[in-house]
């Protein structure tokens, strides 16, 4: 039992034996894994990230991804690519939300033996090395049942954070003690189980109704308990607490490992964006001042209402600071093209200091000295990308676990602040002079940088997160 503790808690495991081993052109790689994301940016990226990675230690990589929006194989030349009919209905994949899509899709595949076909078709090709594993993303339950059928083992990616993943395993217990579902007078109650966390902070949707939520988060929690390890993209020096109770809550698990951000150790740009990245903001941005430029991204998923976008508008250009806003399509409402809500107007008072964009290619952004601040909806991608770049946030959660990651932002690590209540252009105005110019903002500034300096730490040879990696191959090796 003492090999699997050291994968489990990062002691006594030589760091080294994988680390960075690459192949000669001739050299076949020793094994192979299979990855199959969740369909949707924010799971995408991460679970490539990881393939990069894993690739670079050697190791040969199979993505197996959905006909819902599929991905393009031109953009990884290093993997092999197979699509799986997913029967996700046309109209659910046009109009339902993720939760409507993620319950849709896996009844889909649950009721048909296609991806099982599929797996066993990929598993028995000869002309490839052995398969150790697959990785899966917890909402794909039917993936893992299909695995099972055919003796392959799965693994978990976890996307979010190790609070959010505590959260998830705490389900049941938050619905037995009343904390779910949330109710209005008690949402700043305490939950003294999952500290820091207050009951707004809980994993809920606006958006879906909440059994919904309920029946999708009880299925990943099936998932993480049936695999055979988990990988959280955290950082170990980040979430220590959450860790340790997420180790005690799966203690029968041999792999339960912190290895993020992974897009810190993945070597390239995982090519893997669904929108066309408008790389012309590059240019812009040097043309800004050191620390000059409010970055304002809210996500792949969130939108708002047209009062609010206006709002949005008039409080960037009131605040006289240069930012970069990006407005994808459908951001506002249903609406295909941003372009036509800009107000009457805003781009003749924002001109010269003011770039408005479809889709940007967040990593270089946040990593162009220009930038100094960050608008964002508190994703967990968007969040890690901040923290390793040393930038502070003001965060506007919209569902899911984006109330929990800007709580840690804010209470935790205090590397920014939550912009609550109904947006209005001069609460807006006030809140990016916090953030830009205030003492306070400067103050969450410098903690933003210690914490992108604990980001490089565990990136490093002896780091905790490149251990990780490295424990990782080690077990996909022994499988």
């Amino acid at each position: 039992m003492s090999g699997v503790q050291d994968m489990r808690d990062g002691d006594g495991y030589n760091s080294g034996v994988h680390r960075r081993r690459g192949r000669g052109p001739h050299e076949p790689c020793a094994r192979r894994v299979l990855v199959f994301p969740l369909p949707f940016q924010g799971h995408i990226d991460p679970m490539l990230h990881l393939a990069c990675a894993l690739h670079a230690r050697g190791l040969a990589v199979t993505v197996l991804h959905t006909r819902f929006n599929a991905l393009n194989p031109a953009l990884h030349p290093e993997f092999r690519f197979v699509e799986v009919p997913d029967g996700t209905p046309a109209e659910v994949a046009a109009k339902g939300g993720i939760i409507d899509i993620i319950l849709a899709m896996n009844a889909a595949m649950e009721a048909s033996t296609t991806v099982r076909d599929v797996l066993a078709s990929v598993v028995a090709d000869e002309g490839q090395p052995r398969v150790s594993c697959l990785f899966i993303d917890a909402n794909l339950l039917a993936v893992q049942k299909a695995a099972a059928a055919v003796g392959l083992p799965t693994m978990v990616l976890r996307t979010g954070s190790a609070a959010c993943l505590g959260c998830f395993l705490a389900y049941p217990m938050l619905h037995e003690k009343g904390y779910l579902p949330p109710q209005e007078s008690q949402l700043y109650t305490p939950v003294p189980e999952l500290p820091p966390l207050r009951v707004k902070d809980l994993i809920f949707s606006k958006h879906c109704n909440h059994e919904m939520v309920r029946r999708v988060l009880a299925r990943a929690t099936e998932t993480v308990q049936n695999c055979s390890g988990v990988v959280i993209n955290t950082i170990e020096a980040l979430e220590p607490d959450e860790m340790q109770r997420i180790r005690d809550e799966l203690a029968d698990l041999p792999v339960v490992l912190a290895a993020g951000p992974l897009h810190k150790l993945s070597s390239k740009s995982t090519g893997s964006s669904l929108l066309d990245q408008d790389y012309s903001c590059i240019k812009w941005l040097d043309t800004q001042r050191s620390g000059s430029v409010l970055y304002v991204s809210f996500g792949s998923l969130a939108s708002m209402d047209a009062d609010e976008f206006l709002e949005v508008a008039w409080g960037l250009a009131d605040s006289g600071h240069p930012f970069l806003w990006v407005v994808r399509p459908k951001k506002v409402g249903d609406a295909e093209s941003e372009s036509a809500r800009l107000p009457d107007g805003f781009e003749e008072a924002v001109e010269g200091r003011g770039m408005v964009i479809r889709w940007a290619p967040q990593r270089e952004v946040l990593a162009h000295p220009a930038v100094g601040g960050f608008w964002t909806h508190g994703g967990w991608n968007s969040t890690l990308e901040g923290i390793s770049e040393g930038i502070p946030m003001i965060c506007r959660p919209d569902a899911i676990d984006q109330m929990m990651n800007t709580r840690y932002v804010q209470d935790v690590w205090g590397a920014g602040f939550e912009l609550e209540g109904e947006l209005e252009r001069g609460k807006i105005k006030d809140t990016i002079e916090k953030l830009m110019n205030e003492r306070e903002g400067a103050e969450m500034r410098e903690r933003a940088k210690q914490l992108s300096r604990m980001v490089a730490d565990c990136l490093e040879n002896s780091g905790s997160s490149q251990i990780a990696i490295d424990k990782l191959v080690s077990y996909i090796l022994s499988l």
